[in-house]
C-alpha cells in the first residue's frame, strides 16, 4: 500500500536529522580563584554528611556547620611594626685620647659674637673652606699658561672676595688681571717691597716696616693704590673669610694686602711705604703693576678710538684730517646729564664743547608773548618755544667757547645723554691752527633760525593750542546740552577712536 505524501515528508526529514553529526564538546573555561577563600577548607564543609534524623544530631551538625563555616575566609595577617634598637651613644671620658679637642678660647673676640648674633657661621668654617683655599693655592703654583679656563675663573672668583679689590677695580679689569697672577714664597726675616705691584698673603703673618700708609687715590683719579689691611670687616665674604686667624695690631695674617698698582718711575731706597717684613714662610699672590698699567694703555686707546668714531660722525668733522682729531681727543671727558637738565640757557656762555655719543637734547627759543589773565589786563610774559632738537653724533658749544658769545637758545636734555667735551679751558690750550679749523667749520647751535622764524612757530602753535580748546568745549557742551556726559552709562568705553566697522556706517554730509 503506497504511503501518503505527508508521513512520507515527515519520515524523510527523520531520517536526515538523525544523520546530522551532534556539535563538538566545548571545554568549560576555567573559574578564577578568590584571593579571600581558603578552598580547602570549603571542600571539607562540603562533604560533612549528617544522615541522623533526629533532633539532638540535627542540632549538632548545625552547630559543627557553623563552627567550621568562618575558617573558609582567609584571614589577612596583622603586621606588628617594627621596633628599632636605640643604639647606645659612647660619651667620651674627658681625659681620654677619644675627646674633643677644645678650640681656641673666643670668649674676647668680638668679631665671633657679632655673626652669632646675625645669625652666621662661627668663626670655625667647615673643612670646604680649606678645600677651596688649598685649591686656590695648588692653581696659583702653576704658570698662567699652563691654567686651564676653569682654573682662571676659581682665581678671579676668589679675588672678587677681597674688598680692596673689588672697591677701586671694575668687575672685568679684575678678571683680566686673574689671568696673569703669580704666587711667590718668601721665608722668614725676608722684606717684600710692594712698590712694583699688590700683594695678597695667603699664609704666614707678615709686619709692615711702617704704620703710615698713603692712598694716592684721593690725590689722583687715574691712580689706583692699596693701603695693608687686616680683613676684620664684617663685609668680607662668609665662605672666603679666615677661619683660622685675624689681624691684631699691625700684624698682617691671611688675606692681608699691602703694595701699589701704579708704576713708579723712581724708587727711592729710603722708600718704605709699602715694604713689609714676614715673620714667618709666607705664600704671598702678586698682581705685577705692569700688567695693571698694560691694562690702562688698552682701555685708554679704546676710549680713544671710540671718541674719534665719534667726532668725526659729526656734521662739522667730517672733513678734518684725523690728527687733528686726535688732538681734541686728548682733552675729551665722558660726562653723563640725567633728563631735564639744562645744559645752558639762552643769554650764557657755555663752559665746554660737546659731542653726543646718546641721547638727546631740546632746543628752545625765547620769545615774549602775551597773556591776558581773569584781570583782563594783557602782560607780556616770557615763553619757551620748541624750536627742534640735537640728536646723536652731533656738537654744539664751539662758537661760544672760542668766541665768547653767547647762545641765542636754551639746550635742556630729553632724556638720559652721554657726552664727549672739552672744557673751556682745555679747548683754549689747543694749537692756533686747530682752533681755526673749527671756527672755520662749527656753526652757532640753531643759529640759522631768525625772530621771525620763531614768532611764526610760536603763533601756529598758540593757534593750534586755542582751536583744541575750543573744539573740546564746544563738543562738551553739545553732548551736556542733549543731556549725555561722557564717562558715563553707554559713553563709558575703553578704546580711543571708532572702531573699524563702524566707520562704514558713518554719512558725511
Amino acid at each position: 500500500m503506497p504511503m501518503s505524501p505527508l508521513p512520507a515528508a515527515i519520515l524523510s526529514h527523520m531520517i536526515a536529522v538523525s544523520n546530522v553529526p551532534p556539535p563538538p564538546l566545548r571545554s568549560i573555561p576555567n573559574l578564577q580563584k578568590s584571593r579571600h577563600i581558603d578552598y580547602g577548607q570549603l571542600n571539607a564543609l562540603c562533604h560533612m554528611r549528617e544522615k541522623q534524623h533526629s533532633r539532638t544530631n540535627i542540632l549538632s551538625a548545625h552547630n559543627v556547620f557553623m563552627k567550621q563555616y568562618p575558617k573558609i575566609f582567609l584571614q589577612k595577617k596583622v603586621r606588628l611594626p617594627k621596633l628599632f634598637k636605640e643604639e647606645e651613644t659612647r660619651i667620651p671620658a674627658e681625659d681620654t685620647a677619644e675627646s674633643k679637642p677644645l678650640q681656641p678660647d673666643d670668649s674676647h673676640n668680638i668679631a665671633i659674637h657679632v655673626r652669632k648674633a646675625r645669625g652666621g657661621r662661627t668663626l670655625y668654617g667647615p673643612k670646604k673652606y680649606e678645600e677651596k683655599v688649598a685649591h686656590f693655592m695648588a692653581v696659583l703654583k702653576k704658570l698662567p699658561i699652563h691654567r686651564t679656563p676653569s682654573e682662571h675663573n676659581i682665581v678671579w672668583k676668589m679675588l672678587k672676595t677681597i674688598p680692596d679689590l673689588t672697591s677701586q677695580l671694575l668687575d672685568e679689569h679684575l678678571k683680566i688681571l686673574s689671568k696673569n697672577v703669580i704666587s711667590e714664597t718668601w721665608i722668614k726675616g725676608s722684606t717684600v717691597i710692594g712698590n712694583d705691584g699688590f700683594y695678597i698673603i695667603l699664609k704666614g703673618l707678615a709686619r709692615p716696616q711702617t704704620q703710615i700708609y698713603k692712598n694716592l687715590i684721593e690725590e689722583h683719579d687715574s691712580t689706583t693704590s692699596f693701603i695693608p689691611q687686616s680683613f676684620h670687616s664684617f663685609d668680607f665674604s662668609e665662605e672666603f673669610r679666615n677661619p683660622l686667624l685675624t689681624g691684631v695690631g699691625p700684624m698682617l695674617g691671611q688675606w692681608s694686602t699691602f703694595g701699589t698698582l701704579e708704576v713708579a718711575a723712581h724708587i727711592e731706597s729710603e722708600t718704605k711705604e709699602y715694604s713689609v717684613v714676614t715673620e714667618e714662610d709666607c705664600e704671598i699672590l702678586k698682581i705685577p703693576a705692569n700688567n695693571f698699567a698694560k691694562l690702562k694703555a688698552e682701555k685708554t686707546k679704546l676710549e680713544n678710538q671710540h671718541k674719534v668714531k665719534l667726532i668725526h660722525k659729526c656734521p662739522y668733522y667730517v672733513e678734518w684730517p684725523t690728527l687733528s682729531i686726535y688732538e681734541l681727543v686728548t682733552f675729551t671727558k665722558w660726562k653723563k646729564f640725567p633728563p631735564g637738565h639744562v645744559i645752558v640757557e639762552s643769554g650764557n656762555i657755555i663752559s665746554f664743547v660737546a659731542y653726543i655719543n646718546s641721547g638727546y637734547c631740546k632746543i628752545y627759543r625765547n620769545i615774549i608773548g602775551f597773556s591776558k589773565p581773569q584781570s583782563r589786563k594783557v602782560k607780556k610774559i616770557q615763553k619757551l618755544v620748541y624750536m627742534g632738537r640735537l640728536n646723536e653724533k652731533e656738537s654744539f658749544g664751539e662758537i661760544s667757547v672760542l668766541l665768547q658769545v653767547p647762545f641765542t637758545c636754551t639746550i635742556v636734555t630729553g632724556k638720559d645723554v652721554e657726552m664727549a667735551i672739552i672744557e673751556d679751558k682745555d679747548l683754549h690750550a689747543l694749537d692756533p691752527v686747530t682752533k681755526q679749523l673749527m671756527l672755520q667749520t662749527a656753526k652757532p647751535t640753531f643759529g640759522h633760525l631768525s625772530d621771525e622764524d620763531v614768532k611764526k612757530e610760536y603763533l601756529q602753535k598758540e593757534q593750534k593750542r586755542e582751536w583744541k580748546s575750543f573744539k573740546d568745549t564746544t563738543v562738551k557742551n553739545s553732548l551736556y546740552h542733549n543731556g549725555i556726559i561722557p564717562g558715563f552709562g553707554k559713553w563709558d568705553h575703553s578704546y580711543s577712536s571708532i572702531r573699524r566697522h563702524l566707520k562704514d556706517t558713518l554719512v558725511s554730509y
